[in-house]
């Protein structure tokens, strides 16, 4: 069972689907999603839990949530299954986000 951290990225590319952790096949993943924006400037988040590394409508968590500049948002109590991907979207680079947790 692999614990701690299970994703880590610095996002770059922006208005761009980023996958910062995808589940392994026959796993199960119960995780915290961290994002820290680093920038001067505001920044608006979308997170989904996903089949493939882009969103669809029904897979968003958090849409255009606005992230202030040296803000951080949290989100607990993340589980997924086998395959899955969490993928963080941003209008604005400076971006780090962090997936820790466990899988089982």
């Amino acid at each position: 069972m692999a614990s701690g951290i299970l994703g880590q990225t610095d996002i770059t590319s922006v208005n761009t689907d980023t996958s910062i952790y995808t589940v392994p096949a026959s796993k199960t993943a119960s995780l915290t999603l961290s994002l820290v924006n680093r920038g001067t400037a505001s920044a608006a988040i979308r997170v989904g839990l996903c089949a493939s590394g882009s969103i669809g409508n029904a897979e968003y968590i958090e849409y255009e949530t606005i992230l202030p500049p040296k803000g951080v948002l949290e989100r607990t109590g993340i589980v997924m299954q086998a395959t899955k991907q969490l993928v963080v979207r941003t209008d604005t680079a400076n971006i780090s986000a962090s997936a820790y947790g466990f899988e089982e």
